[in-house]
């Protein structure tokens, strides 16, 4: 298994396709592993070279529960592969990380694209009142150390989300949304904090210059759409998208779509 290694962790990683193409870079959420792309990396790997890991308390990688930059993190795998610039897939938790190290290394990044993300030093927002109920739960759980309920209960409130309660899921991606997170109960308890980068990214959202795609998913919670709104208007020349009939997790909600939709944004900025 590939693994490079980092202060206080070994960061386990894939790659797949020509290593001269295009690089593309993709970061998974904070309720799944890097196999939440599975999907897409053939068709992604036709055109570019595409790299994805497992960030630290996550899937394979192994890490001490140590505080860490996860900017730094993505350089140091860059650097492992000679890669000297990438455009940057994340989702969530993955497009926080992802725009730490844009602000930091622009040079570096040749196009980003978040889905369902904000950025360090973003205000705070309020959650609707029965989202925060819901948050409630997880504190809950996670204070009586519950943590198989804990894993099922952040996939269902982060990503199993509809309209409506009377608006179906498809059952297949609700077991693979369940699964992508067990597979994170090994590392049930890790506490390691991510250091944000100083002055934080959005101090510094006015800096960015490369093609930058801000998306949410329309059933996602009212802070993340809020998130999305934000940051496609403070980044100069952003764009903005909502992903239909999807919450937290598009490209395995719909994954087609998202495909689709991925290929035309590299292909129409050259990426």
């Amino acid at each position: 298994m590939p693994f490079v290694q980092v202060p206080g962790a070994r960061l386990y990683f894939e790659t797949e396709g020509e290593a001269g193409a295009p690089a593309l870079l993709l970061v998974h959420q904070g309720v799944a592993t890097l196999r939440m792309w599975d999907e897409q990396v053939p068709a992604f790997a036709a055109g570019h070279f595409v790299i994805r890991y497992d960030a630290r308390g996550f899937g394979a990688t192994e890490a001490d529960d140590v505080a860490f930059s996860p900017a730094a993190d993505i350089r140091a795998l860059l650097d492992h592969l000679g890669v000297a610039a990438v455009t940057i897939i994340a989702n969530s938790q993955g497009g926080n990380f992802a725009f730490d190290f844009a602000v930091e290394s622009p040079e570096r990044v040749r196009g980003l694209m978040t889905i369902g993300s904000q950025c360090s030093g973003f205000p705070e927002l309020s959650l609707a009142p029965d989202e925060k109920e819901q948050f409630d739960e997880l504190w809950a759980l996670w204070g009586a150390a519950d943590w198989p309920a804990l894993n099922r209960r952040m996939v269902e409130i982060w990503n199993l989300r509809t309209g409506d309660a009377s608006t179906p899921l498809d059952p297949v991606f609700v077991e693979r949304a369940y699964a992508l997170n067990a597979a994170n109960l090994a590392h049930a308890g890790f506490q390691a904090q991510p250091t944000p980068v100083d002055p934080p990214a959005y101090e510094r959202l006015g800096s960015l210059t490369m093609p930058v795609m801000v998306t949410v998913g329309e059933w996602d919670l009212t802070t993340e759409r809020e998130h999305q709104r934000a940051l496609a208007e403070l980044i100069p020349g952003a764009e903005g998208h909502v992903f239909p009939g999807a919450a937290h997790l598009p490209s395995v909600q719909h994954p087609a779509e998202f495909e689709a939709f991925a290929l035309a944004w590299l292909e129409r900025h050259g990426l």
